[in-house]
């Protein structure tokens, strides 16, 4: 039975992943701040384990538990992440630094507390959930893309240094995805460009995101979920997967345009 921990698990694409992963038989212990949000996921034999992915503390006393319970991790999925969108003028540095902490730092932590294990056991896997935001970028979302940028070099050069030790590393790379995320950043632009010189800007774009959003072309977090289990199940998994509404299209349209016509594009998106 493969031993797997899930951060974020407590909504979106980490919930219904918890939930698939413990139905195909992996003890899973899924790992997020609100713990009553998980508990639906116990009758599936997912175990919720409180965990802040900016404390310390609370990622090295997870990592030890586990670790006395089961002698093993065979699977760090890295999922916990947030955007926060704003003007680089408006958003504060506390704000930017909060965002790297969670999205990068917190990922980088728990990957160091599970190494050795998984070194010593000559195998696991450690699958990050970046975004097609760690290769494109829109309108107001310089920090959020900067930690997903962040998190794809690090993920590249964390699978050159762990693959003699029979470690896979694994990037997920989503496209818009019906969850949380929308309102989130949604909320976090209003409040940033509330009286500045963006305002205006950010209320168009705000409204933008939460159409989107609330659209029934997004995919569902349930195939983002689908794609990590096989990732979990393959013998040789792929180092990224391209998946979600718009993830391919964007991309492509980002390789081929002038950076200006790319900008004026997205901008047009509005």
């Amino acid at each position: 039975m493969k031993v797997v921990l899930l951060t974020g698990a407590s909504s979106g694409i980490g919930y219904q992943t918890a939930q698939l992963l413990a139905q195909r038989g992996c003890k899973v212990y899924g790992a997020a701040r609100q713990v009553k949000r998980m508990k639906p996921l116990q009758k599936w034999g997912v175990i919720p384990v409180e965990l802040d992915m900016t404390d310390e503390k609370s990622m090295e006393s997870c990592v030890k538990m586990i670790i006395e319970n089961e002698g093993k991790i065979d699977v760090l999925i890295n999922n916990a992440g947030y955007g926060s969108y704003g003007a680089v003028e408006d958003v504060s540095l506390e704000e930017g630094r909060k965002q790297f902490e969670v999205n990068l730092f917190g990922v980088a932590r728990l990957t160091q507390l599970v190494l050795p294990v998984m070194r010593k056991q000559q195998a696991g896997k450690i699958i990050s959930i970046s975004s097609v935001g760690g290769k494109i970028t829109t309108l107001f979302g310089a920090w959020y893309h900067a930690t997903k940028f962040a998190l794809e070099g690090f993920n590249d050069c964390l699978r050159m240094e762990v693959a003699e030790f029979g470690i896979d590393v694994v990037l997920i790379e989503p496209g818009a995805i019906k969850t949380e995320w929308g309102s989130i950043a949604a909320d976090h632009l209003l409040a940033s460009g509330k009286g500045g010189a963006y305002e205006e800007m950010a209320v168009k774009t705000a409204e933008s995101i939460r159409k989107q959003y609330t659209s029934n072309l997004l995919s569902k977090p349930e195939r983002i979920a689908k794609v990590i289990a096989k990732a979990v199940d393959r013998k040789r998994p792929k180092t990224r997967y391209l998946i979600g509404f718009g993830a391919k299209p964007i991309l492509l349209m980002k390789r081929l345009l002038p950076d200006h016509v790319y900008d004026k594009l997205v901008k047009n998106m509005l």
